[in-house]
C-alpha cells in the first residue's frame, strides 16, 4: 500500500480490513513493529517538530484515523484513500484477536479506566485473551522500571499491545520499544476512555461530516481548545498551500 505525504507526514493508503489484516500478520510472528493512528493534531507535530515528523515516517503504518486527513489524502489523488479510526481499528482487531487466539495487551491510561475497558472487551468478545493491563505512572520511568514493564509485556507473550499514551507520547514510546518488545505496538491515544464509557464518542453522523473534533472541543473545552485552535487552522492552510503545489 502506498505512502503519500500530507504536509511532512506519510500516510499509508489503506483500508480497516487491510490494516487489520497486516497487522495479524505482523502479530502472528511476534514482529515488532509499531502503527500510527493519524490526525490533525499528529499531524501538525510533526509539521513543528522534525524528529518527531521522524518517529512517525518511521512507522510500520500510518493510518488516515481524522477525517480531514483521510479527505486530504483523496484531494492529493487518492480515491481509494479511508479514515480508519481507532476506536474502529481497535474494536477489529480485539474481534480478530478473540477468534484466532492471539494475545492482547493494553498500555496507558489510569487503573480505573483500564479496568473498566477490559471489561468492555471481555464481554463483548468473551474469548478474547488479554496477557497484560498496564497503568504506567504519569511521569518518565527509570531504566529498571522500564526493563521490568518490557519483561512483563514479553513474559505474557502479547501479541499486539495497545498504546493509550496520548500523542505525541505513545509515538515516541513505541518507537523507543520497536525491537524490545515482541509485539505491534498500536498508538490508540483516548480509545479506553472512549470504549471504557469515561469519555463520551461522537455519534457517527458528526465522524462522517468531519466533525468529530468540534464535538471533542465542546466536551473537553479547558483541555483542547489551544490545540484547536492552533492546529487546525494551519492544517488548512498549509494543506492548502501543497494541495495547489
Amino acid at each position: 500500500m502506498n505512502r503519500k505525504s500530507v504536509l511532512t507526514m506519510n500516510v499509508n493508503i489503506t483500508s480497516l480490513a487491510q490494516a487489520s489484516n497486516k497487522v495479524e500478520e505482523w502479530a502472528k510472528a511476534y514482529q515488532s513493529a509499531y502503527v500510527c493512528v493519524s490526525n490533525v493534531h499528529m499531524c501538525m507535530e510533526a509539521y513543528d517538530d522534525e524528529a518527531f515528523a521522524q518517529v512517525v515516517n518511521s512507522a510500520d503504518k500510518v493510518i488516515p484515523d481524522g477525517k480531514p486527513v483521510a479527505l486530504g489524502l483523496k484531494l492529493l489523488g487518492y480515491p481509494e484513500a479511508q479514515q480508519v479510526r481507532g476506536a474502529d481499528i481497535t474494536l477489529s482487531l480485539c474481534d480478530m484477536a478473540a477468534k484466532t487466539g492471539l494475545v492482547v495487551g493494553l498500555y496507558g491510561g489510569t487503573e480505573t479506566v483500564l479496568a473498566d475497558f477490559e471489561h468492555f472487551i471481555k464481554t463483548r468478545f468473551p474469548a478474547i485473551k488479554i496477557g497484560c493491563a498496564i497503568s504506567p505512572p504519569f511521569r518518565e520511568l527509570s531504566s529498571e522500571e522500564d526493563t521490568e514493564m518490557v519483561a512483563r509485556i514479553n513474559q505474557a507473550k502479547v501479541q499486539i499491545l495497545l498504546v493509550g499514551l496520548g500523542c505525541p507520547k505513545q509515538e515516541v514510546w513505541m518507537a523507543a520499544h520497536k525491537g524490545r518488545i515482541n509485539a505491534v505496538m498500536l498508538g490508540v491515544g483516548a480509545v479506553f476512555d472512549f470504549l471504557s464509557g469515561h469519555k463520551k464518542e461522537a455519534p457517527r453522523w458528526v465522524q462522517s461530516i468531519g466533525m468529530e473534533w468540534l464535538f471533542r472541543l465542546c466536551s473537553e473545552p479547558r483541555r483542547l481548545w489551544k490545540r484547536y485552535l492552533k492546529h487546525n487552522p494551519r492544517f488548512v492552510y498549509f494543506f492548502t498551500l501543497q494541495l495547489l503545489k
